[in-house]
């Protein structure tokens, strides 16, 4: 997968659904690498599985040679992350979500100072050279010491049993999504696309393909990929008891005014009439940019922005905003709300955050007769100085053109979430930690929160 032969990907055919196999990685000589593993194929999508348990999480990277302003570590350390992720794990999931922000190396940004153009992040890595390609160039060691730490270092084999899922999200374009007059960040520029893209082709796999979604849609089907697979837009599959769909709200974002979208038309399409087919008992969104809740910053749904009193509203323009994305938002969460026999569920990440909301109104949409239920699924990586609160001014708030019941307000705590399905009931069970706490409190977490949402019909 790169230059030097230091990174592989194998593609096992002819598997049978719903069996477990021993995988083992050996040598040319048949001396074993390693020792063997266990991996389940999912059933097949017509089954009918009685339940599946999926571990989500968001912006689990971080590197540990970076420090914040205030000189100590930016981001909770690997060890820590290893550890909370470790306790995901005991409980067993049948697969993992890791929604975006899996690595912070900003290159042109505000933050860039204190990520990859500091001191620290420079004499670690180096630095990119934007005319040059991402593997094949000087880049491609500087990417592996930049990229490397916060993904491979911290994931190791402990996931390798278990099937993980990666969205991509603004930093792993290496940059945040912002806006003014000298810079606007998204859509990705062409170093930052092949960036984005050559940290996938090393560090977490693609979507796989699925018949019920397009090869053709915008990231899926290149010609130096496999045949079928996407880079942005996925589906987790699980028999006919869930599908959830997966999506990238950063690559193909548009600036176009009233027509100005997260996601390209097509894919939009692909979304909608996934919740309109009734084949799959539960079907749930899991964007990369999430409904319900605002911090005032450029690439969001929402136009709010923080005003002179420093409070989130809409009394002035947000910079580079554009109408067309509030209005794609309206139409998602209305084919959601529409689904009148299945729970109309988002759960999301970016905020940094763990939330729980009822959405009950979008614009002039009335969702009063299936409210859209919203979940910030809990950052594993942040710290310091990575909060809401601290970074934009305000902590996540609900923005002025929707109605939401919250049923958690953000929490700017880290933490996971763990969800189980049957075929009459989703269970979320929500999980905290914060740096004020033992460390090994984190080996006993418990949920300090359980919801449980069942079927209308």
């Amino acid at each position: 997968m790169d230059t030097a032969g230091l990174f592989w990907a194998f593609d096992a055919t002819g598997l049978g659904p719903g069996r477990s196999h021993e995988l083992q990685l050996i040598s040319d000589s048949r001396r074993p690498l390693c020792d063997p593993w266990t991996l389940k194929t999912f059933p097949d999508p017509q089954d009918q599985p009685a339940r599946f348990r999926l571990l989500i999480y968001t912006c689990a990277g971080g590197h540990d040679a970076l420090t914040g302003r205030d000189g100590q570590p930016r981001f909770l350390s690997l060890a820590r992350r290893r550890r909370l992720l470790e306790r995901g794990l005991s409980f067993q999931p049948d697969a993992v979500i890791a929604n975006g922000d899996h690595i912070y190396w900003d290159l042109r940004t505000k933050n860039a100072k204190f990520l990859g153009e500091s001191p620290r992040g420079i004499a670690f890595a180096g630095r990119f050279d934007r005319r040059q390609p991402a593997l094949g160039s000087p880049n491609e060691p500087v990417l592996r010491r930049a990229a490397g730490p916060q993904i491979a270092e911290l994931y190791e084999t402990r996931f390798r049993g278990t099937p993980v899922f990666f969205i991509s999200d603004d930093h792993d374009y290496f940059e945040n999504d912002e806006a003014d007059d000298r810079l606007v960040t998204f859509p990705p520029d062409d170093f930052m696309l092949r960036m984005a893209r050559a940290t996938r082709r090393l560090y977490y796999p693609e979507f796989l393909p699925d018949p019920n979604r397009p090869p053709g849609l915008p990231g899926s089907s290149p010609l130096d990929r496999p045949g079928g697979v996407s880079e942005c837009f996925g589906t987790l599959r699980y028999g006919r008891l869930v599908e959830i769909l997966m999506y990238d709200c950063r690559r193909f974002l548009t600036l176009t005014g009233p027509s100005a979208v997260f996601v390209p038309p097509e894919t939009e399409e692909w979304l909608t009439g996934r919740m309109k087919d009734t084949a799959v008992t539960h079907v749930v969104n899991v964007p990369s940019t999430p409904p319900g809740w605002s911090a005032g910053k450029f690439g969001e749904w929402y136009p709010d922005i923080l005003d002179n009193q420093g409070r989130l509203g809409t009394s002035r323009p947000k910079p580079y905003w554009q109408p067309g994305w509030a209005a794609q938002h309206d139409r998602l969460l209305q084919a959601c709300s529409a689904m009148q026999q299945r729970i109309p569920l988002f759960i999301s990440g970016d905020l940094h955050a763990i939330g729980e909301g009822r959405i009950r109104r979008t614009g002039s949409a009335d969702l009063r007769a299936n409210p859209v239920i919203s979940i910030l699924s809990g950052p594993i990586g942040t710290s310091t100085d990575g909060w809401p609160s601290a970074s934009r001014g305000t902590p996540a708030l609900p923005p002025s053109r929707i109605e939401i019941e919250e049923m958690q307000r953000p929490l700017e705590e880290n933490g996971f979430l763990v969800v189980d399905f049957t075929p009459d009931q989703i269970t979320a069970r929500f999980f905290k930690w914060n740096v004020n706490m033992p460390d090994d409190v984190m080996d006993r977490l418990e949920p300090f929160r359980t919801t449980r949402m069942s079927r209308t019909g």
